[in-house]
Protein backbone atom coordinates (compact mmCIF):
# COMPACT_ATOMS: atom_id res chain seq x y z
CA UNK A 1 0.00 0.00 0.00
CA UNK A 2 2.67 2.10 1.24
CA UNK A 3 4.47 1.37 -2.09
CA UNK A 4 1.97 2.56 -4.09
CA UNK A 5 0.70 5.49 -2.79
CA UNK A 6 5.13 6.47 -3.01
CA UNK A 7 4.81 5.11 -6.83
CA UNK A 8 1.69 7.42 -7.82
CA UNK A 9 3.29 10.41 -5.98
CA UNK A 10 6.75 9.55 -7.65
CA UNK A 11 4.83 9.51 -11.00
CA UNK A 12 3.19 12.62 -10.35
CA UNK A 13 6.09 14.35 -9.72
CA UNK A 14 7.46 12.87 -12.77
CA UNK A 15 4.61 14.66 -15.08
CA UNK A 16 4.93 17.88 -12.99
CA UNK A 17 8.25 18.20 -14.26
CA UNK A 18 7.44 18.31 -17.65
CA UNK A 19 6.29 21.50 -17.47
CA UNK A 20 8.61 23.19 -14.67
CA UNK A 21 7.77 26.71 -15.49
CA UNK A 22 3.80 26.37 -15.46
CA UNK A 23 3.70 23.99 -12.38
CA UNK A 24 6.66 26.10 -10.62
CA UNK A 25 4.34 29.25 -11.28
CA UNK A 26 1.09 27.12 -9.76
CA UNK A 27 3.25 25.88 -6.62
CA UNK A 28 4.21 29.79 -6.38
CA UNK A 29 0.90 31.01 -5.30
CA UNK A 30 0.94 27.92 -2.66
CA UNK A 31 3.63 29.01 -1.54
CA UNK A 32 3.06 32.96 -0.97
CA UNK A 33 -0.13 32.26 0.67
CA UNK A 34 1.47 30.04 2.99
CA UNK A 35 4.01 32.57 4.00
CA UNK A 36 1.50 35.10 4.14
CA UNK A 37 0.17 33.47 6.87
CA UNK A 38 2.83 32.84 9.14
CA UNK A 39 4.62 36.06 8.58
CA UNK A 40 1.73 38.21 9.46
CA UNK A 41 0.38 35.80 12.13
CA UNK A 42 4.26 36.25 13.17
CA UNK A 43 3.84 40.07 13.08
CA UNK A 44 0.54 39.95 14.96
CA UNK A 45 2.08 38.33 17.42
CA UNK A 46 5.10 40.16 18.14
CA UNK A 47 2.69 42.87 18.56
CA UNK A 48 0.66 41.95 20.44
CA UNK A 49 3.26 40.41 23.05
CA UNK A 50 4.61 43.85 23.09
CA UNK A 51 1.13 45.93 23.77
CA UNK A 52 0.95 43.16 26.77
CA UNK A 53 3.96 44.04 27.67
CA UNK A 54 3.44 47.54 28.08
CA UNK A 55 0.01 47.11 29.83
CA UNK A 56 2.19 44.62 32.40
CA UNK A 57 4.64 47.51 32.93
CA UNK A 58 1.89 49.80 33.34
CA UNK A 59 0.36 47.98 36.22
CA UNK A 60 -1.71 44.33 35.10
CA UNK A 61 -0.18 42.54 37.65
CA UNK A 62 -1.19 45.13 40.41
CA UNK A 63 -3.41 45.25 42.87
CA UNK A 64 -5.08 48.54 43.57
CA UNK A 65 -6.26 49.02 47.62
CA UNK A 66 -8.17 52.42 47.86
CA UNK A 67 -9.10 54.50 50.85
CA UNK A 68 -12.71 55.41 50.24
CA UNK A 69 -14.80 58.09 51.81
CA UNK A 70 -18.01 57.15 53.49
CA UNK A 71 -20.60 59.52 53.69
CA UNK A 72 -23.47 59.50 56.53
CA UNK A 73 -25.40 57.31 55.02
CA UNK A 74 -22.64 54.68 55.02
CA UNK A 75 -22.48 54.05 58.24
CA UNK A 76 -19.28 56.33 58.59
CA UNK A 77 -20.96 59.19 61.24
CA UNK A 78 -23.63 60.78 61.87
CA UNK A 79 -24.39 64.52 60.58
CA UNK A 80 -23.56 65.98 63.76
CA UNK A 81 -20.18 63.94 63.94
CA UNK A 82 -17.25 66.45 62.81
CA UNK A 83 -14.38 64.11 63.06
CA UNK A 84 -14.89 61.07 60.80
CA UNK A 85 -12.67 57.82 61.19
CA UNK A 86 -12.35 55.59 57.92
CA UNK A 87 -9.89 54.02 55.54
CA UNK A 88 -6.67 52.10 55.12
CA UNK A 89 -4.83 51.39 58.33
CA UNK A 90 -1.35 50.76 58.69
CA UNK A 91 -2.10 47.39 60.36
CA UNK A 92 -3.80 46.54 57.03
CA UNK A 93 -0.56 46.89 55.55
CA UNK A 94 1.20 44.87 57.74
CA UNK A 95 -1.43 42.24 57.22
CA UNK A 96 -1.26 42.05 53.52
CA UNK A 97 3.09 41.50 53.65
CA UNK A 98 2.81 38.68 56.40
CA UNK A 99 -0.80 36.63 55.31
CA UNK A 100 -0.06 36.53 51.10
CA UNK A 101 2.69 34.99 50.11
CA UNK A 102 2.10 35.86 46.56
CA UNK A 103 2.92 39.82 47.04
CA UNK A 104 6.14 41.06 45.85
CA UNK A 105 5.75 44.68 46.54
CA UNK A 106 3.56 46.18 48.58
CA UNK A 107 3.33 50.01 48.39
CA UNK A 108 1.66 52.63 50.60
CA UNK A 109 0.68 55.85 50.48
CA UNK A 110 -1.10 59.04 51.94
CA UNK A 111 -1.98 61.90 49.79
CA UNK A 112 -3.60 65.42 50.33
CA UNK A 113 -4.16 68.44 48.79
CA UNK A 114 -1.92 71.41 49.60
CA UNK A 115 -0.87 75.03 48.88
CA UNK A 116 2.97 75.38 48.50
CA UNK A 117 4.46 78.75 48.59
CA UNK A 118 7.96 80.03 47.50
CA UNK A 119 8.60 83.57 47.55
CA UNK A 120 5.26 84.63 46.71
CA UNK A 121 4.77 82.27 44.31
CA UNK A 122 2.18 79.74 45.26
CA UNK A 123 1.40 76.49 43.52
CA UNK A 124 -2.21 73.96 44.73
CA UNK A 125 -0.53 70.95 44.50
CA UNK A 126 -1.48 66.74 44.76
CA UNK A 127 1.35 66.59 48.29
CA UNK A 128 1.83 62.68 48.30
CA UNK A 129 3.97 60.73 51.19
CA UNK A 130 5.35 57.88 49.58
CA UNK A 131 8.51 55.50 49.70
CA UNK A 132 11.30 55.19 47.79
CA UNK A 133 9.28 52.81 45.19
CA UNK A 134 6.71 55.04 44.46
CA UNK A 135 9.02 56.06 41.23
CA UNK A 136 8.78 52.68 39.98
CA UNK A 137 5.12 51.73 40.94
CA UNK A 138 4.07 55.03 38.58
CA UNK A 139 7.16 54.81 36.40
CA UNK A 140 7.81 58.43 36.90
CA UNK A 141 11.23 59.67 35.52
CA UNK A 142 14.17 61.65 37.15
CA UNK A 143 14.59 65.31 35.03
CA UNK A 144 17.08 66.73 38.18
CA UNK A 145 18.70 65.76 41.34
CA UNK A 146 17.24 62.83 42.64
CA UNK A 147 14.16 60.55 44.00
CA UNK A 148 13.51 59.88 47.56
CA UNK A 149 15.47 56.76 49.19
CA UNK A 150 15.02 55.43 52.69
CA UNK A 151 17.81 57.81 53.65
CA UNK A 152 15.24 60.16 53.94
CA UNK A 153 12.80 58.72 56.25
CA UNK A 154 11.14 61.42 57.99
CA UNK A 155 13.86 64.28 56.64
CA UNK A 156 12.29 67.43 55.37
CA UNK A 157 13.05 66.75 51.89
CA UNK A 158 10.84 67.27 48.74
CA UNK A 159 10.37 65.95 45.08
CA UNK A 160 8.49 68.82 42.45
CA UNK A 161 6.84 67.23 39.55
CA UNK A 162 7.29 69.17 36.77
CA UNK A 163 4.69 71.87 36.25
CA UNK A 164 5.02 72.41 40.41
CA UNK A 165 8.72 73.23 40.19
CA UNK A 166 7.91 75.32 36.74
CA UNK A 167 4.49 77.13 38.93
CA UNK A 168 7.42 77.70 42.06
CA UNK A 169 10.77 78.21 40.18
CA UNK A 170 10.02 79.69 36.82
CA UNK A 171 13.09 80.56 36.41
CA UNK A 172 15.57 79.01 38.56
CA UNK A 173 16.63 75.41 39.32
CA UNK A 174 14.49 74.55 41.95
CA UNK A 175 17.26 71.65 43.18
CA UNK A 176 18.60 72.97 46.73
CA UNK A 177 15.61 75.56 46.99
CA UNK A 178 12.93 75.77 50.28
CA UNK A 179 9.46 75.26 49.91
CA UNK A 180 6.77 76.33 52.81
CA UNK A 181 4.50 73.67 52.94
CA UNK A 182 1.34 74.10 54.93
CA UNK A 183 0.53 71.28 57.74
CA UNK A 184 -3.48 72.23 58.53
CA UNK A 185 -3.64 73.73 62.71
CA UNK A 186 0.26 72.21 62.46
CA UNK A 187 1.55 75.20 60.91
CA UNK A 188 3.63 75.35 58.09
CA UNK A 189 7.25 73.59 57.23
CA UNK A 190 9.88 74.23 55.02
CA UNK A 191 11.41 71.44 53.11
CA UNK A 192 14.13 71.21 50.74
CA UNK A 193 13.71 70.04 46.96
CA UNK A 194 15.92 67.62 46.06
CA UNK A 195 14.34 66.44 42.46
CA UNK A 196 12.15 67.00 39.91
CA UNK A 197 9.81 64.19 37.88
CA UNK A 198 10.09 64.67 33.86
CA UNK A 199 6.43 65.47 32.63
CA UNK A 200 4.21 63.10 32.43
CA UNK A 201 0.74 62.52 30.84
CA UNK A 202 -2.12 61.44 33.13
CA UNK A 203 -3.60 58.18 33.06
CA UNK A 204 -6.83 56.26 35.01
CA UNK A 205 -7.17 53.10 36.26
CA UNK A 206 -3.49 52.19 35.31
CA UNK A 207 -0.32 51.17 37.39
CA UNK A 208 -0.57 53.01 40.68
CA UNK A 209 -3.84 55.16 40.15
CA UNK A 210 -7.17 54.17 40.76
CA UNK A 211 -8.66 57.55 38.96
CA UNK A 212 -7.44 60.05 36.62
CA UNK A 213 -4.37 61.54 37.79
CA UNK A 214 -2.44 64.81 36.63
CA UNK A 215 1.18 63.54 37.88
CA UNK A 216 2.58 67.09 36.86
CA UNK A 217 0.79 68.72 39.53
CA UNK A 218 2.41 66.20 41.91
CA UNK A 219 4.63 66.66 45.34
CA UNK A 220 6.36 63.72 47.05
CA UNK A 221 7.57 63.55 50.56
CA UNK A 222 8.55 60.52 52.82
CA UNK A 223 5.65 58.50 53.84
CA UNK A 224 6.92 59.45 57.53
CA UNK A 225 7.73 62.65 57.67
CA UNK A 226 4.16 63.26 56.28
CA UNK A 227 3.16 61.24 59.12
CA UNK A 228 4.79 63.18 61.84
CA UNK A 229 4.28 66.32 60.59
CA UNK A 230 0.27 66.17 59.76
CA UNK A 231 -0.39 62.85 61.25
CA UNK A 232 -3.45 60.94 60.67
CA UNK A 233 -5.84 63.69 62.11
CA UNK A 234 -6.49 66.18 59.90
CA UNK A 235 -8.79 69.67 60.45
CA UNK A 236 -9.85 71.39 57.96
CA UNK A 237 -12.98 74.51 57.28
CA UNK A 238 -16.18 73.67 55.59
CA UNK A 239 -19.29 75.80 54.82
CA UNK A 240 -20.80 76.37 58.72
CA UNK A 241 -17.58 75.14 60.90
CA UNK A 242 -14.63 72.70 61.09
CA UNK A 243 -14.93 68.92 59.80
CA UNK A 244 -12.18 66.84 60.86
CA UNK A 245 -11.15 63.33 59.59
CA UNK A 246 -8.75 60.37 60.75
CA UNK A 247 -7.30 58.59 58.09
CA UNK A 248 -4.17 56.24 57.98
CA UNK A 249 -2.96 55.21 54.76
CA UNK A 250 -4.73 56.71 51.29
CA UNK A 251 -3.62 53.76 49.33
CA UNK A 252 -1.66 50.64 49.29
CA UNK A 253 -0.66 48.89 45.91
CA UNK A 254 0.18 45.18 46.04
CA UNK A 255 2.13 43.95 42.95
CA UNK A 256 2.26 40.36 42.43
CA UNK A 257 4.29 38.42 39.87
CA UNK A 258 2.64 37.00 37.64
CA UNK A 259 -1.07 37.66 36.23
CA UNK A 260 -2.06 34.57 37.07
CA UNK A 261 -1.99 35.32 40.63
CA UNK A 262 -3.97 38.56 40.56
CA UNK A 263 -7.59 37.17 41.07
CA UNK A 264 -6.48 35.06 43.54
CA UNK A 265 -4.88 37.65 45.66
CA UNK A 266 -7.16 40.10 45.56
CA UNK A 267 -9.91 37.74 46.90
CA UNK A 268 -7.57 37.00 50.01
CA UNK A 269 -7.48 41.18 50.42
CA UNK A 270 -11.05 41.60 50.35
CA UNK A 271 -11.15 38.59 52.84
CA UNK A 272 -8.84 40.28 55.11
CA UNK A 273 -10.04 43.90 54.58
CA UNK A 274 -13.74 42.59 55.31
CA UNK A 275 -12.46 40.49 58.42
CA UNK A 276 -11.19 44.00 60.15
CA UNK A 277 -12.88 46.67 58.82
CA UNK A 278 -16.95 46.96 60.05
CA UNK A 279 -17.68 49.45 56.93
CA UNK A 280 -16.76 49.29 53.54
CA UNK A 281 -14.41 51.86 53.12
CA UNK A 282 -11.96 51.01 51.06
CA UNK A 283 -11.54 50.07 47.34
CA UNK A 284 -10.01 46.89 45.24
CA UNK A 285 -9.27 47.50 41.73
CA UNK A 286 -7.89 45.07 39.45
CA UNK A 287 -6.40 46.55 36.00
CA UNK A 288 -6.11 43.15 34.51
CA UNK A 289 -8.97 43.76 32.45
CA UNK A 290 -6.69 45.71 30.26
CA UNK A 291 -4.57 42.74 29.57
CA UNK A 292 -8.11 40.98 28.95
CA UNK A 293 -9.24 43.16 26.34
CA UNK A 294 -5.37 43.52 24.49
CA UNK A 295 -5.60 39.51 24.18
CA UNK A 296 -8.89 39.80 23.24
CA UNK A 297 -7.86 42.54 19.91
CA UNK A 298 -4.91 40.04 19.58
CA UNK A 299 -7.13 37.29 18.35
CA UNK A 300 -9.30 39.32 16.66
CA UNK A 301 -6.26 40.83 14.99
CA UNK A 302 -4.91 37.71 14.02
CA UNK A 303 -8.21 36.18 13.07
CA UNK A 304 -7.92 38.87 10.42
CA UNK A 305 -4.57 38.71 9.24
CA UNK A 306 -5.54 34.95 8.69
CA UNK A 307 -8.49 36.10 6.50
CA UNK A 308 -6.39 38.66 4.45
CA UNK A 309 -3.70 35.41 3.90
CA UNK A 310 -6.39 32.50 3.26
CA UNK A 311 -7.61 34.64 0.60
CA UNK A 312 -3.92 34.77 -1.38
CA UNK A 313 -4.21 30.67 -0.43
CA UNK A 314 -7.61 30.31 -2.48
CA UNK A 315 -6.36 32.81 -5.02
CA UNK A 316 -3.07 29.84 -5.27
CA UNK A 317 -5.61 27.28 -5.31
CA UNK A 318 -7.37 28.53 -8.29
CA UNK A 319 -4.21 28.65 -9.95
CA UNK A 320 -3.64 25.17 -9.26
CA UNK A 321 -7.12 24.43 -10.61
CA UNK A 322 -5.99 26.54 -13.67
CA UNK A 323 -2.87 24.57 -14.01
CA UNK A 324 -4.80 21.42 -13.83
CA UNK A 325 -7.72 21.85 -16.22
CA UNK A 326 -5.17 22.79 -19.38
CA UNK A 327 -3.05 19.22 -17.77
CA UNK A 328 -6.17 17.84 -18.47
CA UNK A 329 -6.58 19.12 -21.86
CA UNK A 330 -3.31 18.22 -23.31
CA UNK A 331 -3.31 14.69 -21.70
CA UNK A 332 -6.86 13.63 -23.04
CA UNK A 333 -5.10 11.13 -25.35
CA UNK A 334 -3.12 9.85 -22.16
CA UNK A 335 -6.53 9.14 -20.22
CA UNK A 336 -8.26 7.20 -23.23
CA UNK A 337 -5.07 5.28 -23.61
CA UNK A 338 -4.95 4.43 -19.75
CA UNK A 339 -8.96 3.91 -20.03
CA UNK A 340 -8.81 1.41 -22.80
CA UNK A 341 -5.99 -0.32 -20.72
CA UNK A 342 -8.31 -1.03 -18.14
CA UNK A 343 -7.68 1.71 -15.61
CA UNK A 344 -10.93 2.79 -13.42
CA UNK A 345 -12.22 6.14 -12.55
CA UNK A 346 -10.69 6.47 -9.68
CA UNK A 347 -7.70 5.75 -10.64
CA UNK A 348 -7.65 8.82 -13.12
CA UNK A 349 -8.79 10.94 -10.21
CA UNK A 350 -6.19 9.61 -7.73
CA UNK A 351 -3.77 10.46 -10.59
CA UNK A 352 -4.53 13.94 -10.82
CA UNK A 353 -5.05 14.60 -7.17
CA UNK A 354 -2.62 13.13 -6.30
CA UNK A 355 -0.74 16.02 -8.72
CA UNK A 356 -2.27 18.18 -6.89
CA UNK A 357 -0.90 17.38 -3.82
CA UNK A 358 2.15 17.29 -4.83
CA UNK A 359 2.28 21.05 -6.39
CA UNK A 360 0.00 22.27 -3.09
CA UNK A 361 2.01 20.52 -0.43
CA UNK A 362 5.75 21.16 -2.29
CA UNK A 363 4.59 25.04 -2.26
CA UNK A 364 3.24 24.95 0.93
CA UNK A 365 6.75 23.18 2.59
CA UNK A 366 8.50 25.78 0.72
CA UNK A 367 6.47 28.29 1.89
CA UNK A 368 6.54 26.99 5.72
CA UNK A 369 10.32 27.32 5.34
CA UNK A 370 10.36 31.11 4.24
CA UNK A 371 7.84 31.32 7.02
CA UNK A 372 9.99 30.32 9.52
CA UNK A 373 12.71 32.74 8.49
CA UNK A 374 10.49 35.78 9.26
CA UNK A 375 12.58 36.77 12.57
CA UNK A 376 16.31 37.03 10.87
CA UNK A 377 14.73 38.34 7.30
CA UNK A 378 12.50 41.28 9.13
CA UNK A 379 15.97 42.24 11.39
CA UNK A 380 17.65 42.04 7.90
CA UNK A 381 15.08 44.27 6.14
CA UNK A 382 15.08 46.52 9.41
CA UNK A 383 18.85 46.85 9.65
CA UNK A 384 19.08 47.86 5.82
CA UNK A 385 16.41 50.36 6.14
CA UNK A 386 17.83 52.13 9.24
CA UNK A 387 21.32 52.17 7.24
CA UNK A 388 19.88 53.80 4.45
CA UNK A 389 18.04 56.79 6.42
CA UNK A 390 17.77 55.70 10.43
CA UNK A 391 14.22 58.30 10.27
CA UNK A 392 12.44 56.36 7.77
CA UNK A 393 10.98 54.06 10.40
CA UNK A 394 9.08 54.76 13.18
CA UNK A 395 10.62 54.24 16.81
CA UNK A 396 8.17 51.43 17.58
CA UNK A 397 9.15 49.47 14.39
CA UNK A 398 12.71 48.66 16.83
CA UNK A 399 11.20 47.27 19.70
CA UNK A 400 8.67 44.37 17.67
CA UNK A 401 10.10 41.25 17.17
CA UNK A 402 8.25 38.81 15.32
CA UNK A 403 6.53 35.59 17.11
CA UNK A 404 6.39 32.76 15.45
CA UNK A 405 3.09 30.88 16.56
CA UNK A 406 3.09 27.05 16.08
CA UNK A 407 -0.21 26.97 15.40
CA UNK A 408 0.27 29.44 12.59
CA UNK A 409 2.56 26.84 10.89
CA UNK A 410 -0.15 23.76 11.15
CA UNK A 411 -3.00 25.80 10.03
CA UNK A 412 -1.31 27.23 6.90
CA UNK A 413 0.12 24.13 5.32
CA UNK A 414 -3.30 22.49 6.05
CA UNK A 415 -5.17 25.05 4.53
CA UNK A 416 -2.37 24.36 1.49
CA UNK A 417 -3.53 20.76 0.96
CA UNK A 418 -7.08 21.52 1.75
CA UNK A 419 -7.15 24.00 -0.93
CA UNK A 420 -4.97 21.42 -3.46
CA UNK A 421 -7.29 18.49 -2.74
CA UNK A 422 -10.39 20.84 -3.42
CA UNK A 423 -9.29 22.81 -6.15
CA UNK A 424 -7.76 19.72 -7.96
CA UNK A 425 -10.91 17.90 -7.62
CA UNK A 426 -12.84 18.91 -10.29
CA UNK A 427 -9.93 18.67 -12.72
CA UNK A 428 -9.32 15.33 -11.36
CA UNK A 429 -13.41 14.50 -12.14
CA UNK A 430 -13.22 15.75 -15.53
CA UNK A 431 -10.58 13.98 -16.64
CA UNK A 432 -12.13 10.31 -14.94
CA UNK A 433 -15.57 10.99 -16.63
CA UNK A 434 -14.10 11.42 -20.56
CA UNK A 435 -15.57 9.20 -22.74
CA UNK A 436 -12.70 6.91 -23.10
CA UNK A 437 -13.48 6.76 -27.14
CA UNK A 438 -13.54 10.16 -27.78
CA UNK A 439 -10.32 11.01 -25.63
CA UNK A 440 -8.65 8.43 -27.92
CA UNK A 441 -9.86 10.17 -30.79
CA UNK A 442 -8.83 13.61 -29.54
CA UNK A 443 -5.57 15.03 -31.25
Amino acid sequence: MIGSVFQTLLSSFQSLLMHKLRAGLAALGILIGTTTVIWLVAMGEGVGYQVQQQIKDLGATNIIVRTVKMSASGNASSDNDRVKTYGLLRADYSRFLSNIPSIRRAVPMRELRRELRVKGLKSDTHLVGCTEDYLDLLQLEIARGRWLNKHDDAESVIVLADETARRLFPYENPIGQTVWVPHGISGSHVYTVVGQTKPRTPSAAIGGSLEAREYNMDAYIPLNTLRRRVGDFEMRRIPGGLEGEIVELSQITLTVDSVDDVDETASIVESLLKKFHRKEDYAVVIPKELLRQAEQTRSMFNLLLVVIAGISLVVGGIGIMNIMLATVTERTREIGIRRALGAKRHDIIRQFLSETIVLSGGGGLLGVFLGLMCGPLFRAARSALAMLSPDMLPPIVYTIEPRIAPWSVFLSLGISLGVGLIFGVYPARRAAHMDPIEALRHE
